[in-house]
């Protein structure tokens, strides 16, 4: 959840960070996080509904959905549009039951061997509704559902239907990431008297004789008595792999072969005329193309809301997740903007005011059969 400035050929200095993020209200170590800066969570705010739209014409959301479970799962497939009493009655009910039974460690000896994709196959699930709830919610693990493991799509499943009362429904920040999360988080660091140090590349990570760490970077190195490596996978396959004093052999193999997933794209437009007014600020997509997403941000963030109002315009956001990785990028983001013209037919006559892509490759990969190799919050160094 980064963000930076930029400046817009039109002169005006924004914001562009690494897309979209839906807090659901069941990310309550998140929240309260959050709270910290925020006791009443004022920098964040609700959107009405998380609608989803296959090509096809089908539409589902979860607005109207009950929050209790079980009877969140049930009216989902009753409400839905995508399941019919056909399709119901088509299931495989012995081969569904992990989706009702999850407990942790268990689902994963049960599933972690198998593919999303092979799961829903398994259980019959409708093709309609596999792609607009479950393939668009493998997605967003920024996997093709033939490359997660089922065990991470189920477990997922339970925490939003079965495993809380919150529903589907989501707050997104006011403002850009940086005024509504970060700036007020590092200020609250700062005020307990933390040193942030950003921009700044961990070159190496060692034991010292008094069982400490020295931690290196480009501008001499410091003694720590506790070191942390939260870092994304490449990252941590290379600090590892750069610090040879740390761990044992087993540890460092198991975090040499962690993966991360294909890339994704983000793309922001800044648009001259205005979407339709009836536009949501987010819209899950299926069957359009690489398309996973589309939001519009004037709906809920205030700079782009600023911008917005200014211009008469729109500003855009697109995402597609697991881009074959040979792919080109500049066909992906064309492709991208036709489908934009598809969902959104009013924007084929817009003229772009700007335009920012945002390729990335540094999210992790579950794969099918990798959780027992996955490296744990403990490691061999205390």
């Amino acid at each position: 959840a980064g963000g930076w400035p930029v400046v817009l050929s039109d002169g005006t200095s924004v914001t562009m960070s690494r897309g979209f993020h839906a807090f659901f209200r069941q990310y309550y170590n998140l929240r309260g996080l959050l709270r910290r800066t925020d006791p009443g969570l004022e920098r964040l705010t609700g959107l009405p509904d998380y609608p989803l739209q296959h090509s096809s014409g089908l539409r589902d959301g979860f607005r109207r959905v009950p929050r209790t479970p079980p009877w969140s799962a049930l009216g989902f497939a009753a409400l839905s549009p995508s399941f019919g009493l056909r399709d119901l009655r088509g299931m495989d009910p012995l081969a569904a039951l992990p989706l009702l039974d999850v407990r942790v460690p268990e689902v994963y000896e049960r599933l972690d061997g198998v593919s999303a994709h092979d799961f829903l196959d398994a259980v019959r699930f409708p093709p309609r509704a596999r792609h607009l709830a479950f393939e668009v919610f493998s997605r967003s693990f920024f996997a093709d559902p033939r490359q997660l493991s089922a065990a991470e799509m189920v477990l997922m499943f339970h925490i939003y239907f079965l495993g809380s009362s919150e529903g589907l429904l989501f707050d997104v920040p006011r403002a850009p990431f940086p005024a509504a999360l970060w700036e007020p988080l590092a200020a609250y660091l700062v005020r307990h008297g933390a040193g942030i140090r950003t921009s700044t590349a961990v070159e190496h990570v060692g034991r010292t004789a008094d069982g400490g760490f020295e931690v290196a970077t480009a501008d001499g190195q410091r003694r720590h008595d506790t070191v942390v490596l939260a870092l994304d996978a490449a990252g941590l396959r290379s600090l590892v792999a750069r610090s040879d004093g740390l761990g044992d052999a087993p540890w460092r193999d198991r975090v040499a072969r962690l993966r991360n997933a294909p890339p994704f794209l983000v793309s922001r437009l800044w648009l001259d005329r205005p979407v339709a007014p009836d536009r949501p600020g987010f819209l899950g997509t299926s069957g359009y193309g690489g398309l996973d997403n589309i939001s519009v941000l004037e709906r809920y963030e205030d700079e782009a809301a600023r911008w917005a109002r200014r211009t008469g315009g729109s500003v855009v956001e697109l995402h597609a997740y697991a881009v074959p990785a040979r792919a080109s990028r500049e066909v992906e983001q064309k492709r991208l903007l036709e489908q934009l013209y598809r969902v959104y037919p009013e924007t084929r006559t817009a003229t772009v005011v700007d335009v920012r892509h945002e390729w990335r490759s540094d999210c992790p990969l579950f794969p099918v059969g990798g959780y027992g190799d996955r490296p744990t919050v403990r490691t061999p160094d205390p």
